[in-house]
């Protein structure tokens, strides 16, 4: 893309990845190899030309769709969500000094944007970097992110965002505000992605395209994303 910059925001998805505590686990498997597909027998060497792979939608960096956030919203599947949704403006706010388990309210959101010097508009997403996924990622802090509270989570929908992002594997902390968040997301008409990377390239830096598609998934609850933020340069 000329005179464009793309930064990847998605993680790899792997065999024994980490996930979410209640959620299958990842397998990637051989289906078939170059080696069966040309007839050649007693190779030593056997390369893949097809993965099976066994996961959840909720998988690596993801987006969750509306149906997801409450059973009212059953008709709201991934695949009947607005393209638009995925397509927007996005900003990235700093919370690089919040600690494991360290909620972010809506006064930390407004304080921030304050220091970024942007400010959120309707229709945009807006990450969140806490710099856990390089701190912690797979190791037993991974789980103990922090998230942002339920009324900060209202404050982002009062705001009519498309969605908003985070680098741990829920956007509340579960048992304290996970729940209430995906609740106000469904209520509010927003959703959010989990599980984002490389945040720490976009702060300072002003408001960029985000672009992050679903799979087309009939009836689902969310979806894998290729998520990207792309700077005109």
């Amino acid at each position: 893309m000329v005179g464009k910059e793309i930064i990847d925001l998605s993680q790899e998805i792997y065999g024994g990845m980490p996930v979410y505590k209640s959620l299958p686990s990842v397998s990637m498997t051989v289906y078939a190899t170059h080696e069966q597909w040309d007839g050649i027998e007693n190779s030593s060497e056997q390369t893949p030309s097809v993965y099976n792979l066994e996961m959840s939608e909720h998988t690596g960096t993801h987006v969750d769709a509306l149906n997801h956030m409450d059973r009212k919203y059953d008709d709201q599947s991934i695949d009947q969500m607005p393209l638009s949704m995925f397509f927007t403006e996005g900003i990235c706010l700093d919370f690089s000094d919040k600690n494991v388990n360290e909620l972010i309210t809506s006064g930390d959101i407004a304080k921030a944007c304050k220091s970024c010097n942007v400010e959120i508009k309707k229709g945009d997403t807006v990450l969140l970097y806490t710099d856990h996924y390089k701190k912690h990622f797979d190791t037993q802090n991974w789980g103990k992110g922090p998230g942002i509270t339920a009324e900060a989570a209202a404050f982002l929908g009062k705001k009519e965002i498309a969605a908003f992002g985070v680098e741990t594997m829920s956007p509340g902390i579960p048992g304290i505000s996970n729940r209430e968040v995906h609740k106000i997301c469904g209520a509010l008409g927003f959703t959010h992605y989990e599980n984002m990377v490389n945040l720490y390239k976009l702060i300072g830096r002003g408001r960029f395209q985000f672009i992050a598609f679903p799979l087309k998934i009939k009836g689902g609850t969310g979806s894998p994303v290729r998520a990207v933020a792309v700077f005109d340069q």
